[in-house]
């Protein structure tokens, strides 16, 4: 069943290429959806057979070999920060047993010699790079053998495979290909490849392991390897790409994007620990997000049932929370697709892979299942249009550049569906993955999820220069809550799916409301602040626009204004009006009024005449209290008797008036 499989996954890109490929038909990947299984897509697809777009022609070596527009991209990057390991693609193996060194550096030599992008460098001309083919690398492997003592030999370890990683590539001199080999122990090793994104991918990772061991297996035992031909190698797709765009393919998708993602490119402003730096630093933590068995299975179920994939419904999961985080309704994730839909780029190591933006309007009053199916619709639009690079649709849309974000999307969501990805053992050796904890992050955060063996697990990838730990932690606990609730109703509300578990709820709750404190019942609220004024008179008060006033100065004006309030009839219960634009004299005058004894009534400026008037005569005011500015503005009834907040108060005292009111008195 194709919705097991995941729209954006290794095995439904495979699947897709492959149909296209022996039935000679342009299927696309919504035909699938609309026929769940093969059997049922094959008999609804039109027997006019599609003619498929010529193969990818080799183009000769002894002219300029342009780069592919993604390479493009990676060489300005590269060129900006040169020691960034950002786009570094690794991969470490734990072996046991006797290596054969000669067999693997032969490997190692046959697998640069069979794809040129292993040998390939990168030269600038009058602006524009080039790439130059090699006709061979140097040797690469150097073993190294440490004396690693059993007490912090896993420390030391991973202290290798951070440098492997880590050490930056010089894309003018090569080589692009780095391999290191820790000797752990005589029958143990560590083993770490490392190649840079301008030359590779995650596809192209596991073709690079696939080969290698197929080739130290036949070496190692003295036999002979005669692979079939590569068809084309990297230089001959990265030709035929700009022919193809140029031939009108790049309009087609483009128009698909630009109406899709608009003139507008918001930035997705999630609440971070710390203020965005002027400058990526590409400093990264990583988070293993430990799934329940039973919840991945229930989320396959729920998958099945509303006619999407699983990749589909993670993807809307994290739309979701990223909303309920950013309270923004416009949602926008990239997502990487494999980019391999021709047969002959199938077992290719180069950059092929692309990145899509995938955008949601979130509405909290939105059912989930409302916004799984304009995820689904934009998933499926997506790989319709998926051959359009993605730095030609940055340049098209034309974000406002800055240093301090990636353009387009901030936050990446990677789902990959497999069976298990074991490592092919190999005899007289057992080969398992080696662990090392990322220090990188291209993104703000990078979701990663993998379906493997009937398992679901995830990583959280966070940039550490706007979370920490324990922000990234919560972050990851709250899309599981927010899972629970989405299998337990998928008709619920978005706004209404629970984030919080019952700990932090009552935590929440403890730490907001503490216990409570008695405060006195029988103090009116200006006598408080005359209390303030008293014992920090000179702590700052209020403030607006530059100005502020003292607890001293605010008690001492209010004061003076209630005397000339008093002086004119105002005393307990009775009501004066209040009309002043939001500032430092609107609350003298608020305060003057409840020190004079009075409760007063608030008159909005810019509300209508007609309201004003209304409010005036309804509440039976004898004086009004009011800016000079408005008061010619006002329509002030007649007998009503107006004062101004801007006159001169001087005269008046400035000690607390001695009128007697408590609390049942009007406010």
């Amino acid at each position: 069943n194709f919705f097991e499989l995941g729209g954006h996954s290794l095995l439904a890109t495979q699947m897709v290429s492959r149909i296209r490929q022996h039935l000679g038909m342009n299927l696309q990947l919504r035909k699938l959806f609309e026929n769940a299984s093969l059997k049922a897509c094959v008999a609804a697809l039109e027997p006019i057979q599609a003619a498929m777009p010529a193969r990818i022609p080799r183009v000769p070596r002894d002219q300029p070999l342009p780069l592919s527009y993604a390479q493009q991209r990676q060489w300005f990057l590269w060129q900006m920060e040169p020691s960034s390991a950002a786009y570094h693609i690794p991969a470490a193996l734990r072996i046991h047993g006797h290596l054969d060194l000669k067999a693997l550096q032969r490997s190692l030599s046959a697998l640069v010699q069979r794809h040129e992008s292993l040998r390939t460098t990168f030269v600038q001309k009058d602006e524009r790079a080039f790439q130059v083919i090699h006709a061979e690398s140097g040797p690469l492997l150097t073993p190294q053998f440490l004396d690693l003592t059993s007490a912090n030999q896993a420390e030391q370890i991973q202290a290798f495979v951070r440098d492997q990683i880590s050490r930056p590539f010089d894309l003018q001199n090569g080589p692009l290909l780095r391999v290191g080999l820790l000797q752990v122990a005589d029958d143990e090793q560590v083993l770490v490849l490392t190649q840079h994104h301008i030359v590779s991918d995650g596809w192209s990772m596991q073709v690079l392991v696939q080969e290698l061991i197929e080739r130290y297996a036949a070496y190692s035992q003295g036999v002979s390897v005669e692979p079939v031909e590569l068809p084309i190698q990297y230089a001959d797709y990265a030709v035929w790409q700009r022919q193809w765009m140029d031939a009108g393919e790049r309009e087609r998708q483009l128009a698909y994007w630009t109406n899709v993602l608009g003139a507008e490119q918001p930035l997705l402003e999630l609440p971070a620990d710390r203020p965005r730096p002027a400058r990526q630093s590409f400093a990264g933590a990583r988070l293993a997000v430990q799934l329940p068995q039973a919840l991945g299975q229930q989320l396959r179920q729920l998958a099945l049932g509303e006619g999407c994939s699983l990749f589909m419904l993670l993807l809307a999961s994290f739309q979701g929370l990223l909303h309920r985080y950013s309270g923004q309704s416009d949602i926008r994730v990239g997502v990487p697709i494999a980019n391999r839909n021709r047969v002959e780029t199938e077992g290719l190591i180069g950059f092929f892979v692309n990145t899509q933006v995938l955008k949601a309007e979130v509405d909290p009053q939105q059912r989930f299942s409302e916004l799984l199916q304009q995820v689904k619709t934009a998933a499926l639009g997506a790989e319709a249009h998926q051959d359009l690079p993605f730095e030609q649709l940055v340049e098209a849309l034309r974000p406002e550049r800055n240093l301090s974000h990636s353009p387009l999307f901030q936050v990446l969501y990677n789902h990959q569906s497999a069976g298990r990805q074991a490592i092919p053992q190999l005899p007289g050796l057992v080969i398992k993955a080696q662990e090392w904890e990322s220090r990188t992050a291209q993104f703000d955060l990078t979701l990663d999820t993998l379906d493997a063996d009937g398992e679901l697990s995830a990583t959280l990838t966070y940039a550490t220069d706007l979370f920490d730990a324990s922000t990234a932690q919560r972050m990851a606990a709250h899309w599981l809550n927010l899972l629970q609730g989405i299998v337990a109703d998928p008709q619920r509300r978005i706004g209404e799916l629970p984030l919080l578990d019952a700990t932090e709820q009552q935590h929440n709750i403890a730490q907001w409301n503490p216990g409570p404190r008695s405060f006195p019942s029988d103090t009116c609220a200006h006598q408080l602040i005359a209390e303030q004024a008293r014992q920090r008179p000179d702590a700052v008060a209020l403030r607006c626009n530059g100005q502020t006033l003292t607890y001293a100065e605010l008690n001492a004006q209010a004061n003076r204004r209630a005397h000339q309030l008093i002086a004119h009839g105002v005393g307990p219960d009775v009501l004066a009006g209040l009309a002043a634009e939001r500032g430092i004299e609107m609350i003298v005058g608020l305060l003057a009024i409840l020190k004079a004894g009075g409760a007063y009534v608030p008159l909005d400026p810019t509300y209508p005449q007609d309201r004003l008037a209304y409010m005036m005569q309804d509440s039976g005011i004898q004086l009004l209290l009011a800016q000079a500015s408005l008061a010619g503005q006002l329509p002030v009834p007649d007998g009503v008797k107006t004062l101004l907040l801007d006159t001169d108060v001087s005269a008046f005292a400035d000690s607390d008036p001695q009128v007697v009111v408590d609390p049942s008195n009007l406010a």
